[in-house]
C-alpha cells in the first residue's frame, strides 16, 4: 500500500483547480470570437392585414338622387251601377286581370225582364202604327171624293206621327234595359291585379255604393313620383332635349335595385314650401317589384362622366378635415390621401382630385391604420369591398 504525503495532495489539488480554470477561460475566448451573426435577428414590423383594390379609369353615370313613391298607372275601385243581389264575384284576390274580364255578377234577371217589357212595347207600337198609317191613307182618299173630313185626316196624321215617337221612346227604353243588363255583368276597366274583396255573393248592394265591390290597379307598367331640389330642374330639362332619360328604382334604403325606366315629366310648377320639383318615371315592373304605395329611391341619369378615376366606395373614409383614403405605396406601409369624391353609384366612387389610375388603395381594414403603417395584403379585389368595415 502506497501512502502519500500531506505536502503531494495539496499540491494535486492545486494543478487540478487551476487546469479547470485554465478550462472555463478557454471557453469563454472562444465564444467571444463567434461572428456577430449568430445573435437573435430584431423582431420584424407590426403588418395590418387589408384588402386592397386598385384604382381604374371608367365612365360613370351622372345621377340625381330623389325620395318618392310608387304609383298605379291606373287605380279603380270597381262600384256597381245597378241595384240588384251580387250573384258571384268571379275573380280571385290577387289575381291578373285584362280589361274586359268578367269580375262578378248581379242577378240579371230583372233587368232581363226590363228589357223583353221594353222590346214588347215597341213591337205593340209598330203593329199600331201599320195600322194608323194604313187608316190614314184611307182617310185621304175618302176626303178628297169628300167622303170623310178633313179634320179626321189632320187627326189620323198626328196619331202616326204619336206612335212613331212612341217607337223611338220603346228604341230609347230598349238600349236602357240593355243597357243596365249589361251593367250586371261587372268588368274590368283596365289591366291589372285585383285587390282584396270588399263585399261578399249574396248581399244586396245599390248603384254607386261607397266602397265599392272590389278594386283593380295597373301594376305592369307602374309610375312613380319623387322629387330633386329645384336646383336640378335645369339639369334634368337639359337631358330631357337629350333625348329619353333613365330613372332607376332602389329601395328605400336605396341599396337593392328594383326596375329600371325612363324618366316622362316633370311636375308643371315648383313647391314653394319645400324648393323641390316633383319628377314621374315609368317602369317595366315586369317582375312586380315596384307595388303602388312602396316608397323608393330613384336616381336620374343626366350624363355620363367620361375617363374618371374609380375605387370601391369603401375605400372612400370621411373625417374632420374631408374625404380620404388609404394608399398602399410600394413599401407597404400606408398613406392618407385626400381625395374629392363627385358621386357614387352601385358600391363605386367616382374620384374628381387626389388619386391616380393604378394606385392601390385599402377597402377594408382602416379602422387599424395610420400613416405610416405596414400593411399586410390578404387579398386584393376588383370591385373591392361591397360594404364598409365599420370604423
Amino acid at each position: 500500500m502506497t501512502i502519500r504525503h500531506p505536502r503531494f495532495r495539496r499540491w494535486h489539488t492545486a494543478a487540478l483547480a487551476a487546469g479547470a480554470i485554465a478550462a472555463f477561460a478557454f471557453g469563454a475566448g472562444m465564444m467571444a470570437r463567434e461572428p456577430a451573426a449568430r445573435a437573435a435577428p430584431p423582431p420584424a414590423p407590426f403588418a395590418v392585414p387589408v384588402v386592397t383594390a386598385q384604382a381604374a379609369v371608367a365612365d360613370v353615370p351622372e345621377e340625381l338622387v330623389g325620395i318618392g313613391n310608387v304609383q298605379a298607372l291606373y287605380a279603380v275601385t270597381v262600384r256597381a251601377q245597378v241595384t240588384g243581389y251580387l250573384q258571384s264575384v268571379n275573380v280571385a284576390e290577387g289575381q291578373m286581370v285584362k280589361k274586359g274580364d268578367l269580375l262578378a255578377v248581379i242577378d240579371p234577371r230583372p233587368f232581363q225582364a226590363a228589357l223583353d217589357q221594353a222590346r214588347a212595347a215597341k213591337a205593340r207600337d209598330e203593329a199600331n202604327l201599320v195600322a194608323a198609317e194604313r187608316d190614314f191613307e184611307r182617310y185621304k182618299v175618302l176626303a178628297k171624293h169628300e167622303f170623310q173630313s178633313w179634320q179626321n185626316v189632320d187627326d189620323q196624321q198626328g196619331t202616326v206621327g204619336a206612335l212613331r215617337a212612341s217607337i223611338q221612346a220603346d228604341e230609347a227604353a230598349i238600349e236602357q234595359a240593355a243597357l243596365n243588363l249589361s251593367f250586371a255583368h261587372i268588368t274590368s276597366p283596365v289591366d291589372g291585379r285585383v285587390g282584396l274583396r270588399l263585399i261578399d255573393p249574396g248581399n244586396l248592394i245599390t248603384a254607386n255604393q261607397s266602397g265599392g265591390l272590389i278594386s283593380v290597379t295597373q301594376v305592369q307598367p307602374i309610375t312613380a313620383v319623387f322629387t330633386l331640389p329645384e336646383t336640378n330642374l335645369p339639369r334634368v330639362m337639359d337631358a330631357l332635349a337629350r333625348g329619353p332619360v333613365p330613372v332607376r328604382a332602389y329601395s328605400s334604403d336605396g341599396h337593392r335595385l328594383l326596375s329600371a325606366g325612363v324618366l316622362l315629366t316633370p311636375d308643371n310648377q315648383i313647391d314653394t314650401t319645400t324648393g323641390t320639383i316633383k319628377l314621374k318615371a315609368q317602369f317595366a315592373n315586369a317582375d312586380n317589384h315596384l307595388w303602388p304605395g312602396q316608397y323608393i329611391t330613384a336616381r336620374v341619369e343626366i350624363g355620363v362622366l367620361k375617363n374618371v378615376v374609380t375605387v370601391p366606395e369603401a375605400a372612400v373614409e370621411r373625417g374632420a378635415d374631408g374625404l380620404f383614403v388609404f394608399v398602399v405605396k410600394p413599401d407597404q406601409t400606408a398613406t392618407v390621401r385626400k381625395v374629392a369624391e363627385t358621386l357614387e353609384r352601385d358600391g363605386i366612387a367616382a374620384i374628381t382630385q387626389g388619386l391616380s389610375a393604378g394606385e392601390t388603395v385599402v377597402v377594408n381594414g382602416q379602422s387599424r391604420l395610420a400613416e405610416g403603417e405596414h400593411v399586410a395584403v390578404h387579398a386584393a379585389s376588383v370591385e373591392g369591398a361591397a360594404g364598409r368595415e365599420g370604423g
